[in-house]
């Protein structure tokens, strides 16, 4: 497989001639882009730094082929127009797109304060190796070989980042999530997220539009 990595989470896993597209949000300048090319879409949840949801219309309504995969909430501005192929799903779900087989984890957002409501947050295992929690570190049942691991946020702290992954005993990691983050503050999770630091899996960074093989 190959992933690429865009702009805060949004990350795209391509293997033969398929391709996932997992939260492209109102944050990723080049969503529209992704999404003309994708094959299907995950979303982990509904905040809009993770669903660019003009965009996400703009496509389904433009390309037939294209299949939408999340929780209902996240869900909720295509289930009437494309309820075929807007697909709502849970933990426990799992489903194919093309020769990737998807499993579905977790289930609930991270607390940003105690004063505002729960959110659903999906994880999603693609092709048994790459696990994308979406806004949580809600550690997953399955062995991962290389885990996305959200790096800023206002529901984030770096021991609980150091926990995860050292939970999760990846292979690799990559971080995402990461436009709350200053360039001092990406620095500062290098050096407590890998060797040297505080897990034994180093944590790599990698800029917008860089792919990596898996």
């Amino acid at each position: 497989m190959r992933l690429t990595k865009h702009v805060h989470a949004c990350v795209e896993i391509a293997h033969g001639g398929d391709l996932l597209l997992i939260d492209p949000g109102a944050y990723t300048p080049d969503a529209a882009e992704l999404l003309d090319r994708a094959h299907a879409v995950l979303l982990t949840h509904a905040h809009p730094d993770h669903v660019h949801a003009d965009a996400i219309a703009g496509a389904l309504a433009s390309r037939p082929g294209l299949r939408v995969y999340g929780p209902a909430s996240a869900l909720a501005p295509w289930a009437a127009p494309f309820a075929d192929r807007a697909t709502a799903v849970e933990p426990g779900d799992a489903f194919r797109v093309g020769g990737l087989e998807v499993t579905v984890h977790g289930g609930t957002h991270a607390v940003i304060h105690p004063d505002l409501p729960g959110v659903a947050n999906l994880g999603y295992l693609v092709g048994d190796r790459v696990f994308h929690p979406g806004d949580s570190y809600e550690v997953p049942a399955v062995d991962v070989e290389l885990l996305l691991v959200p790096v800023s946020g206002p529901w984030m702290k770096l021991a609980e980042a150091v926990d995860f992954v050292r939970a999760v005993a990846p292979c690799r990691a990559v971080g995402i999530h990461e436009l709350a983050a200053s360039d001092f503050g990406m620095r500062l999770v290098a050096t407590r997220l890998g060797e040297g630091g505080l897990t034994p899996t180093p944590v790599e960074l990698l800029a917008p539009g860089e792919a990596i093989e898996v």
